[in-house]
């Protein structure tokens, strides 16, 4: 009998228990995507400086709307745990403090792909449609442009429009959210 080797998936819990045991060093960057430990590349200035832009942005949106969040965990799922650059919950009071919101709980995504394009675009994107996340946009630093994804179905989303400098990005998902996107990019 022939048997194919077949590929383990991690749950988000023995994740997390290889952290807790030291498997997974403290001050590596990983995320969990598809069951795999994926290790994800360094910051550099033009992404943290992105990141930061969105942030503050996003941090006047009126208080008790929503929170922001910078480069934490979703759980969409027992095999899938990304940390999204930027994300934008449901207000809750407890701000999550009891576990990592789930889609429902997730109006909005940002990746910002300075290095890992085509990882974000093609892993990602697909993921956060899949999970049904109402919206989510892909900033290209080496394009200076910014896909926004609407319309989540079970292959990804269904549609998807490129704004570049000079235009406004009108958020479908998060209720009084207007960006430039020379605000974002700097």
């Amino acid at each position: 009998m022939v048997v194919a080797p077949q590929t383990y998936r991690f749950t988000a819990e023995e994740y997390y228990r290889m952290g807790e045991v030291g498997i997974l060093p403290p001050d590596v960057r990983v995320e969990l995507v598809g069951g795999e430990i994926k290790r994800m590349p360094p910051i550099y200035p033009p992404h943290a400086s992105i990141v930061d832009r969105l942030n503050s942005a996003l941090s006047r949106l009126p208080a008790g709307l929503a929170i922001v969040r910078v480069q934490n965990p979703i759980r969409l799922d027992d095999f899938n745990e990304p940390q999204p650059d930027v994300t934008v919950l449901r207000y809750r009071g407890d701000y999550y403090g009891n576990q990592h919101p789930t889609p429902a709980d997730v109006l909005l995504t940002i990746e910002v792909a300075d290095t890992s394009l085509r990882y974000d675009r093609d892993e990602k994107m697909p993921l956060y449609g899949r999970a049904g996340i109402p919206e989510a946009w892909l900033i290209d630093v080496q394009a200076q442009t910014v896909t926004v994804f609407t319309e989540p179905h079970a292959d990804g989303y269904g549609q998807e429009r490129v704004v570049t400098r000079g235009q406004e990005i009108v958020s479908l998902a998060v209720e009084g959210l207007r960006l430039q996107v020379d605000e974002a990019l700097g």
